[in-house]
């Protein structure tokens, strides 16, 4: 493992964030006039292609892996997360759980330990998410089992990142998902395709720039930071798309966003600041 960076990790986290905010705007609108599963093949189409070139520039032994195995189990979590996350993009609250089940997954098989600051970062960012999502309400109890089963299913892609990024380059780990993940969306696409509008393009563009990016910032961030200090990070996504939707969409933003996005914040600062305490009394 490289030297724990925690600033630069989020630096990464920061970049993986707005991908994922392109993502959802992309997955909104092209679902509108397409399947979820031709919408991740248009991402994994655009994705397979440049990253083949990409390998053809710089040496496709930069992508051999002998990790096959884990690359295959990483992509089809993954790609179950993602389905869940496109179907159930209008309701958002997607992050509500699995940076918890991102910390208890690297603990259990990674061997990071869960001090008291990075438990009390992500007690704030939950608290966070219980602010704006407010259990009870409409908005969580039609989202609860599609987000559950995305967080499970991104929570494992997570852990899966961490333990393989220190043999396995960030080029290696999207070049596979992206491969494995082409003929899972491609075959049950090709029964309901449909010819996509001169609107949908620039959204197909940007699905697949940003499959890119983000996992690319992801696997960056998982080599300067454990996964307990690095996911809580994706509590910032709620807050983030909610402001996006009132900006794009004038969907109602109210103060329990603000206050949340306040909590989910803090929750942030307090895992850095222990962090931060950390290795000065190291030093």
């Amino acid at each position: 493992m490289t030297e724990s960076r925690p600033l630069l990790a989020v630096a990464w986290m920061m970049g993986a964030l707005a991908s994922f905010t392109g993502m959802a705007l992309a997955g909104r609108e092209l679902t509108a006039e397409m399947s979820v599963f031709q919408a991740m093949a248009c991402r994994s189409i655009i994705c397979v292609t440049v990253l083949t070139l990409i390998a053809w520039r710089v040496g496709f032994r930069k992508v051999a892996t002998a990790r096959f195995p884990m690359h295959l189990a990483r992509s089809i979590a993954h790609f179950g997360g993602t389905y869940a996350w496109i179907f159930g993009i209008s309701v958002l609250p997607l992050a509500a759980v699995f940076p918890i089940w991102t910390a208890l997954l690297g603990a259990m098989f990674l061997r990071e330990r869960l001090t008291r600051w990075r438990l009390a970062g992500i007690a704030l960012g939950f608290a966070g998410i219980l602010v704006i999502v407010r259990p009870g309400s409409g908005l969580f109890d039609v989202a609860a089992f599609i987000v559950l089963g995305a967080a499970w299913c991104y929570s494992t892609v997570y852990a899966f990142t961490r333990a393989m990024a220190p043999t396995e380059s960030p080029l290696a780990i999207i070049f596979w998902m992206n491969l494995i993940q082409l003929p899972l969306g491609l075959i049950p696409a090709l029964g309901v395709w449909v010819t996509p509008s001169a609107h949908a393009w620039p959204w197909i563009a940007i699905i697949g720039i940003a499959g890119l990016t983000s996992h690319y910032c992801v696997a960056h961030a998982m080599r300067h930071a454990d996964a307990a200090l690095v996911a809580p990070m994706d509590f910032v996504r709620l807050p983030l798309i909610a402001v996006v939707g009132w900006l794009f969409y004038t969907e109602p933003l109210n103060p329990f966003v603000l206050a949340g996005g306040v909590l989910i914040f803090a929750g942030n600062m307090t895992g850095l600041w222990g962090e931060r305490r950390k290795r000065l009394a190291r030093a």
